[in-house]
């Protein structure tokens, strides 16, 4: 019995944070961007006047949790390479773009997007969408896929050394 009990779990601590930080992460980004944002194009609210604030206000919310989860992130493996001398250094790379990725979408492109799309004049019907909000959206989606690469890769890293 004193054999079964003295069985430890020997993943450090800071892995697994990394582990349950990048799950709920990239699986929030996922639903954000596969089954939240659709939901609301289809239903017709982009075609609303308060499209534009209602959008600032989910992706507010979300880019704060996202500037969490990157500093967690980024901690985990700043931890793991002290401890750990065999850690991998392009996790350092990666989670510092990961950070940078966060940092971008919440200061410049969130805020740039909601005031492209913000409709200031009650007396003017809704026109179409703006260009340069095509040229957003298309940087958005970038981001978003570096995110999921560079979230991805570290995530099979820290599972498989688990």
């Amino acid at each position: 019995m004193n054999t079964l009990s003295s069985i430890e779990f020997k993943r450090p601590i800071w892995s697994t944070i990394a582990i349950l930080t990048l799950g709920f992460w990239l699986s929030a980004s996922l639903i954000l961007d596969l089954v939240i944002m659709p939901s609301l194009c289809v239903s017709g609210m982009m075609t609303q006047d308060s499209f534009a604030t209602a959008g600032y206000v989910i992706f507010w919310n979300f880019n704060r949790i996202e500037l969490v989860a990157a500093g967690l992130v980024l901690t985990s493996v700043l931890a793991l390479l002290h401890t750990q001398y065999n850690w991998h250094r392009v996790g350092l790379i990666l989670s510092v773009l990961l950070l940078v990725v966060s940092l971008f979408d919440t200061y410049m492109l969130t805020p740039q997007m909601s005031s492209i799309g913000m409709h200031l004049n009650l007396f003017q019907a809704t026109t179409e969408i703006p260009a340069s909000m095509n040229l957003l959206h298309g940087g958005y989606w970038l981001l978003e896929v570096v995110k999921l690469v560079a979230g991805g890769t570290l995530f099979s890293w820290y599972w498989r050394r688990a």
